[in-house]
């Protein structure tokens, strides 16, 4: 398969997997009033309650992120940068992107980001100040 054919099939399985979570957020919230909103039982029903939502909040915001990865994968298909790397430019692989649709920085770049502690906009930044430098050694 071509890499436009996968990538025109990885933005259909994004748009399922962004209105699924939607979704399931506005379910998340809805279901969180109704529980509020019954009566309180016991000491017991109050701890297990509070567990729950704890864990439900923690559920919420873990696919509010990839919500908004998958947002910003679209956004740059529509921008035509899907497939980039954020900070080298160069092409992610197919394989990663299969993985990890949202996937906006490579393998070697996400790899220099986890060993230095560095964000993509820090490595992006450094390796510009590099490519300047070396461009001025050129001239």
């Amino acid at each position: 398969m071509a890499r436009k054919d996968a990538i025109l099939n990885l933005k259909a399985i994004l748009v399922r997997r962004r209105d699924a979570l939607r979704s399931a957020l506005a379910g998340d919230l809805s279901l969180l009033k109704e529980l509020r909103s019954g009566e309180p039982g016991d000491v017991m029903d109050a701890a297990l309650d509070s567990a729950q939502d704890e864990i439900s909040s923690q559920l919420a915001e873990v696919e509010s992120r990839e919500l908004a990865s998958i947002e910003h994968a679209l956004e740059r298909m529509r921008d035509g940068d899907y497939g980039l790397c954020e900070v080298c430019g160069g092409k992610i692989p197919m394989a990663r992107l299969n993985a990890l649709p949202y996937a906006t920085i490579c393998i070697d770049c996400q790899r220099e980001i986890e060993r230095t502690g560095m964000s993509a906009a820090s490595l992006r930044e450094e390796a510009e100040m590099v490519s300047d430098e070396e461009e001025v050694d050129v001239s």
